[in-house]
């Protein structure tokens, strides 16, 4: 089975750096995660009129207001089907600031549209499209967020852009010193930045039953809707 990653770009995936390739390569048969180890150069935030947004942010893993220098950080990505019998991936992501923070999300492929679907949160309330792309110059995997519904029971609705940001994941292999790379860029249209980090680190491959995703990886509530 094709990785979600693979299915949305098509021929595309083969223009990826080679370790890029096996990062975003694996699916739920392949019984394989990743576990990502390092540190962000940089947590940092917007001004402080956006405190509050990224306080409420904690709620539910979402986002946070720390900030700091080299911060040591995970990364867990595991594949596994979903209760609806999806194909997922996790990208929960645990920061070592002063106080620790988590920042949890869940990838779908969405069959219908033929694109990634990243569901933020312990709870999945925000479904939000993942637009991916190959950097030429890295040949890196840019991920950028597009569209965002909010679902909580019966209520459903397009998630206004006023009170969010606009993601941009840039995530390579650097050769020179044999690690991957991350930087992450969260902008609102009006406030301007809000979040984001930067930093390297390594991955560790887990497999058989190590690579069955923990309890602590997946969502407390998963949501049908895309």
């Amino acid at each position: 089975m094709s990785s979600i990653y693979q299915r949305t770009l098509g021929e595309e995936f083969e223009k990826l750096h080679p370790m890029i390739q096996k990062r975003f390569g694996f699916s739920s048969e392949d019984k394989v995660a990743a576990i990502g180890r390092g540190v962000m150069e940089e947590l940092w935030r917007g001004k402080f009129y956006t405190l509050p947004f990224l306080a409420i942010g904690t709620w539910r893993h979402i986002m946070f207001p720390e900030q700091g220098k080299n911060v040591p950080f995970t990364i867990e990505n595991y594949a596994y089907k979903d209760s609806f019998g999806r194909e997922t991936v996790t990208w929960v992501r645990t920061f070592k600031a002063k106080r620790e923070r988590r920042f949890d999300a869940t990838m779908i492929y969405a069959e219908q549209r033929g694109l990634i679907v990243d569901y933020l949160g312990t709870h999945q309330h925000l479904a939000v499209d993942i637009h991916l792309s190959v950097d030429p110059e890295t040949k890196g995997m840019r991920l950028v967020s597009g569209e965002q519904r909010f679902y909580e029971g019966r209520v459903g609705f397009i998630f206004p852009m006023a009170f969010s940001g606009i993601a941009t994941v840039r995530e390579w292999y650097d050769d020179a010193i044999q690690k991957y790379r991350i930087e992450v860029s969260v902008k609102n249209r009006m406030w301007g930045k809000l979040f984001g980090y930067r930093g390297t680190f390594d991955v560790e491959w887990l497999e058989g039953d190590q690579a069955i995703p923990p309890s602590h990886v997946k969502p407390l509530r998963e949501e049908r809707r895309e």
